[in-house]
């Protein structure tokens, strides 16, 4: 936690170095250095993209592989995990649509008028438009060597899917020891990504200063538009989820938010939901829901159910686009909208996950990666972290409490009382070899059922 807010303080530092460079050069320099240092700094932008550029295909792979292969046996998960996957695709569409109207709608974008950049600040990443006939061609990989050596992230995600279900079908017998080298295999790369963001408040000096140097003080207006019609696409979505928690829970659903004061701190001060994983599953036990159905359905919303992240991913894309005057036509921003909602499947909740998702899909549609970093000055993962987590939950909560149709008003706290009465273990020699027993016994029963 204190190394994130060093570098969310680092990238509030660099940001304002940014804007104070760039006012003043585009306030004293002529033309001529303006032009020199607009084109000069984006080498820092360049290297911080490309290693970014770096981490997309190994981390998708891993993280959506894992994802899937620990759904298990489709004989014994399909019931509660079929029902989980309709409600996370569900959510995730509403939250793109969400997202899509509000930045539709208000054009935080327009205006800034901000030049393609040349080909000396590509990334690497693919830049051919697409359509939806090329979409539908161009999803399967024909080698998914070639579709990671060029960072093709559908196809990768493609590959992950048939992979991990397949791996899935062996049973646990089979696939652990790959499921255990892919989870690791992604701890790393999430390491990795965490030593690349140590770049982000350089990328994010060399961004802000070339383009104030070049458009003023004027461009931040556009910013504050952007996190105003944000927060109103996040609460709109995060009403709607609550809305359905509340048809499930009825009144017991303010009882739940109330317990989940602590896990939503953590997200918010880390910009990451995996960092209250362990509270939140802690609090949903208390709060009535079955431990087994919590532990299963909890870590696939990592992978699946990032309802915050897509609209956050829309919003974002939709924004660099209007930024670069990028037209595009009705197909294509359904393909990139469907594109971002499959490759936010393989991004595990951490800090900003979004970067990589947009670095990896953007570029497909003719809009410049480097608008990214125009985003990442605002600072806006933070604020975007704990709404992440509210959304996720509420899913999550609704498909845990629903599934063991718990009626949290009358059996709060469902676990404690089940615990205070295990059934007799016959081969304890003692009452007390008994309660050693009753304590590494685990749960069974109704209590686990699903």
């Amino acid at each position: 936690m204190a190394s994130a807010n060093k570098l969310t303080l680092f990238i509030v530092i660099f940001m304002l170095l940014g804007i104070l460079s760039g006012a003043a050069i585009h306030a004293y320099a002529g033309q001529t250095t303006i032009t020199a240092w607009s084109e000069n700094i984006t080498l820092l932008t360049d290297v911080f993209l490309r290693l970014i550029k770096m981490v997309i295909a190994p981390l998708v792979f891993s993280t959506l592989t894992v994802g899937i292969m620990r759904l298990g046996e489709t004989a014994t998960i399909g019931r509660v995990g079929g029902k989980a996957m309709v409600w996370f695709i569900t959510s995730s569409i509403l939250s793109i649509l969400v997202g899509l109207v509000i930045v539709t709608l208000e054009h935080p974008g327009a205006g800034l008028n901000l030049a393609i950049p040349k080909e000396s600040v590509d990334t690497g990443l693919a830049v051919s438009g697409m359509s939806l006939k090329g979409f539908l061609t161009h999803t399967i990989p024909t080698s998914i060597t070639e579709a990671m050596a060029s960072n093709e992230i559908l196809q990768i995600v493609v590959f992950s899917m048939f992979f991990g279900i397949a791996g899935a079908s062996l049973g646990e017998k089979f696939n652990a020891p790959l499921v255990a080298a892919l989870n690791v295999v992604s701890h790393i790369m999430l390491k990795v990504t965490g030593y690349v963001m140590y770049v982000a408040p350089l990328a994010i000096f060399a961004a802000i200063s070339s383009v104030i140097a070049s458009q003023g003080l004027g461009i931040l207006l556009n910013y504050a538009s952007f996190i105003g019609g944000y927060y109103v696409a996040i609460l709109l979505t995060s009403a709607v989820l609550l809305a359905v928690g509340y048809m499930v829970l009825k009144k017991e659903v303010f009882r739940l938010l109330n317990m989940l004061k602590d896990p939503v701190l953590v997200a918010f001060t880390t910009s990451s939901s995996e960092a209250a994983y362990p509270k939140t599953l802690e609090r949903l036990v208390e709060f009535g829901c079955s431990r087994n159905i919590a532990s299963f359905v909890l870590p696939i919303g990592y992978s699946f159910n990032l309802v915050g992240s897509m609209v956050y991913c829309s919003f974002a894309a939709m924004f660099i686009a209007q930024a670069y005057n990028v037209q595009l036509s009705f197909s294509e921003i359904t393909v990139m909208m469907l594109t971002l909602m499959l490759a936010s499947k393989g991004i595990a909740g951490v800090p900003r996950s979004a970067l990589v998702v947009l670095a990896a899909t953007i570029p497909s549609f003719n809009i410049p990666v480097a608008g990214i970093l125009l985003l990442m000055a605002l600072t806006i993962s933070s604020i975007w972290g704990a709404q992440r987590l509210t959304c996720w939950v509420t899913g999550l909560r609704r498909r845990c409490c629903q599934k063991m149709k718990v009626n949290c008003r009358k059996r709060p706290r469902r676990l404690k009382p089940r615990l205070s009465r295990p059934k007799p273990d016959r081969r304890a020699p003692s009452l007390t070899g008994a309660r050693s027993a009753e304590k590494k016994r685990p749960l069974t029963g109704t209590q686990g059922a699903m």
